[in-house]
């Protein structure tokens, strides 16, 4: 552990990351899970090493925060003596509710572990950027569309058949579709896939790929039993792939099927081929309450903003072992869920929650903001993103309804969120800047310092609730007040 990681690189174990309050590392346990003694344990260890700060990151992944590189070395040791395996390399990621959800189409677990142990024989870890990722989505109560990744595999049922739907760039409804296969034609794709955004360097990202290269995916059938496809470096295509196969798959556009959707137009717009199953875009659930599993409830906890003293982490896990949790598991959009509770626990552990200040309730506002560390815990934040985040919650319930997500952002980078949002809070020279729907890379339209920022948006609050229709979200309303005079609100004094 001699060298800290870059910024925009993934803060491993091996290669924490420098930030304004020290040290970052990130955890992805390999079981998927942990004990609840595992999980006190490494709260533990962040008391004593770090700063006593532990999130949970939008992909679920574990932080601890505020090392020193001395700090960081005893925290890997503590992490090794407690048994916990963590994951290296390009993540390929499953659902939180992997093989308990009687809803998923599919257990994704066993297709992801041989992706994993295909990757790591094609000798691919460096040659792929920190950022490249693979998804297998079982589908369930908590399927991943809402997350990102260079490749997804969707199960899909066809007939009386699992079969995977692949795709690249994108979530659940933005990635371009390829091709719909059998598991070992998914897991050789996949793989083809990794190996062509190696070939353009480790900046690469699957969305780089040409529109040769996706034709090529996307004419795929089915390889002989481990093959992998030979990629040429000047051109990055399959080469000498067989056909073959009486289960041979189904494709998407394939030259004999005319009617079937290109590769290269987007989304699937809810059509598929040979009579699969497609799931149409819902809004996705968060993983916070009570869900039903094959065998008993697990309930889902959220972390405000996606950070906890570790302290209060520790004592809700306690609470959790002494109610019977067996299990804890990380959940993108920045939650826990504990599983094997009785129905009387999880209410019994969210009463505790509450008292300790997580998230218990889906409709909790703080839900709808994304937010940064922001200063001083970034050496890059600009205002105190989480705290401002905490009092816009708190005073502006009724603005922050499922139409809309607030952006608090301690720089220009948009850490948190790096897509559109209806308003976004951006750190800068001039304090906290708005952008009425765009990305913290856009340049502000108005300006307010920042330890004032939150009365600023308090005045589009007092706006909307003044302006708003009966039934009207807010994003619709904030459309019909127009950017400028959204801005001029929060400039006021």
């Amino acid at each position: 552990m001699n060298a800290f990681s870059r910024r925009g690189a993934c803060p491993a174990l091996s290669a924490p990351m420098q930030t304004g309050d020290g040290l970052l590392v990130r955890l992805n346990p390999v079981a998927g899970g942990l004990s609840p003694k595992s999980l006190i344990g490494l709260g533990e260890s962040a008391l004593r090493h770090g700063n006593g700060i532990m999130e949970v990151t939008a992909r679920s992944s574990l932080q601890i925060r505020g090392l020193t590189s001395a700090s960081a070395r005893l925290l890997a040791m503590e992490v090794d003596a407690l048994g916990i395996a963590v994951r290296t390399g390009v993540p390929v990621e499953t659902g939180p509710l992997a093989g308990l959800d009687p809803q998923e189409i599919a257990d994704p677990r066993p297709l992801a572990e041989r992706i994993r142990a295909a990757f790591a024989e094609a000798g691919l870890a460096q040659r792929l950027g920190p950022k490249v990722s693979v998804i297998v989505d079982g589908g369930g109560q908590l399927a991943m569309d809402v997350v990102t990744a260079d490749v997804r595999l969707a199960a899909v049922r066809m007939d009386a058949a699992i079969q995977w739907k692949m795709s690249i760039a994108g979530d659940g409804q933005s990635a371009k579709p390829l091709v719909i296969v059998e598991e070992d034609a998914a897991r050789d794709i996949a793989i083809a896939i990794l190996r062509m955004v190696a070939e353009k360097g480790r900046e690469a990202h699957a969305r780089d790929l040409t529109r040769r290269q996706l034709r090529s995916l996307a004419s795929w059938r089915v390889l002989p039993p481990s093959v992998l496809p030979d990629i040429s470096p000047s051109r990055g295509e399959i080469g000498g792939f067989v056909v073959g196969s009486s289960s041979a798959a189904s494709e998407i556009g394939e030259n004999r099927d005319q009617s079937a959707i290109s590769p290269l137009e987007g989304e699937m717009s809810g059509r598929t081929e040979g009579g699969a199953v497609e799931r149409l875009p819902v809004a996705a659930r968060l993983p916070i309450g009570v869900f039903d599993l094959t065998a008993g409830t697990a309930l889902g906890i959220g972390l405000p903003f996606g950070s906890m003293p570790a302290q209060k982490l520790i004592g809700l896990t306690q609470h959790a072992l002494t109610l019977g949790a067996a299990e804890i598991r990380l959940a993108p959009r920045r939650a826990l869920l504990f599983i094997g509770l009785s129905p009387t626990a999880c209410h019994a552990l969210q009463q505790a929650a509450a008292t300790l200040g997580f998230v218990i309730d889906a409709a909790d506002p703080r839900t709808k903001i994304a937010a940064c560390p922001g200063a001083p815990a970034c050496a890059s934040g600009r205002i105190a993103t989480r705290d401002m985040a905490e009092t816009i919650a708190a005073e502006n319930r009724d603005l922050l309804d499922a139409s809309v997500t607030l952006h608090m952002s301690g720089c220009a980078k948009g850490c948190a969120h790096p897509g559109r949002a209806a308003l976004t809070l951006v750190g800068g020279e001039n304090g906290a800047g708005l952008v009425v729907d765009g990305t913290a890379k856009a340049l502000p339209a108005g300006y307010r310092p920042g330890y004032d920022a939150a009365r600023g948006v308090g005045r589009i609050a007092a706006a909307i609730r003044e302006e708003r229709f009966r039934g009207e979200t807010t994003a619709a309303c904030l459309t019909r007040l127009g950017a400028a005079g959204v801005t001029e609100l929060y400039r006021q004094d």
